[in-house]
C-alpha cells in the first residue's frame, strides 16, 4: 500500500485556528477538460482527512501517483484511499478534450478535504490535480481551475512507446486522438526536477515522420489551467 506523508492533523488544525467544515456534505461534482488535444485518463476523486494527500508539490511522487502519471492506473491510489469516500473512473474511461463529466455524487462524510487526479495523455508523466481543497461548510456552488503537474518520475522525451504505461518504462503509452507522429529523436533524456512540480507543457513539432517529438505542437500543446472543477455543496 502506498504510504502518504502526514501533515498537520485535523485536531491540531482546529486548535491552531484553521477553518474546517463543521459537518458532512453531499457533493455534486463536474469536471471539464479545457484542453485542445489532451485526454484525461480515468479520474479518481476522494474526500479525506487533513493528514492524507494524493500528491504534494515539491515532494517526490508516491508509487500510486507514479502509476497514475505514467500509465493512468488508479488502482494503487484507490487501495491507498480504502475506507475513505472515493469515486473512481466516473467518466467510464477517457475524458476527451472539451468534454465534461457531471452529476458525480460524493458523500464526504466527516472528511474535510477533496482531492482529484488523472493522467494527462499524451504526456510522459503529467497529471491534472487538485490537492487538499477544503470542502466549504456553506451550501453553494464553487468553481476551481485545475493545473497540470509533472510527477517528476520520468524524462519528458515526448516519444510514444508501446508498453510504456508501466511505471519506470520511458515513453508515452498512447496518443488517444490518433494524431501522434513517429520516429522522434526525443526531446530530452533527463528529468531535471524529480519532485512533483507544475508541468512545463509539451514542446512537440510538426514533423509526423521524425523531428524531436512524436507529439504535434499544433494539437498537443497546452497551457494551464487544464480543467475546470465545479463542486455543488448540498
Amino acid at each position: 500500500m502506498t504510504k502518504f506523508l502526514t501533515r498537520l492533523p485535523l485536531a491540531a488544525m482546529i486548535a491552531a485556528g484553521f477553518a474546517v467544515p463543521a459537518s458532512a456534505a453531499q457533493l455534486e461534482i463536474k469536471v471539464e477538460n479545457l484542453t485542445q488535444g489532451v485526454y484525461f485518463t480515468p479520474l479518481i476523486i476522494a474526500a479525506h482527512p487533513g493528514d492524507v494527500y494524493m500528491y504534494e508539490t515539491g515532494m517526490a511522487a508516491s508509487a500510486a501517483l507514479q502509476a497514475i502519471a505514467e500509465g493512468g492506473d488508479i488502482s494503487a491510489m484507490a487501495t491507498a484511499l480504502d475506507g475513505m469516500p472515493v469515486v473512481s473512473n466516473p467518466a467510464g474511461g477517457l475524458l476527451a478534450p472539451g468534454a465534461s463529466i457531471e452529476g458525480v455524487m460524493l458523500d464526504s462524510g466527516d472528511m474535510a478535504y477533496l482531492s482529484l487526479t488523472a493522467m494527462l495523455l499524451p504526456t510522459n508523466d503529467g497529471f491534472v490535480g487538485l490537492d487538499r481543497w477544503m470542502i466549504p461548510s456553506e451550501a453553494g456552488t464553487y468553481t476551481v481551475y485545475l493545473k497540470g503537474y509533472d510527477a517528476g518520475t520520468e524524462a519528458n522525451d515526448e516519444l510514444v512507446v508501446d508498453g510504456s504505461d508501466m511505471p519506470g518504462v520511458p515513453g508515452i503509452p498512447a496518443a488517444p486522438g490518433g494524431d501522434a507522429g513517429m520516429n522522434g529523436s526525443g526531446v530530452t533524456a533527463t528529468q531535471p526536477n524529480s519532485t512533483v512540480h507544475i508541468h512545463p507543457g509539451v514542446l512537440g513539432d510538426t514533423d509526423a515522420e521524425g523531428g524531436v517529438s512524436d507529439l504535434d505542437s499544433r494539437v498537443h500543446r497546452w497551457l494551464n489551467p487544464v480543467a475546470k472543477l465545479t463542486v455543488t455543496v448540498q
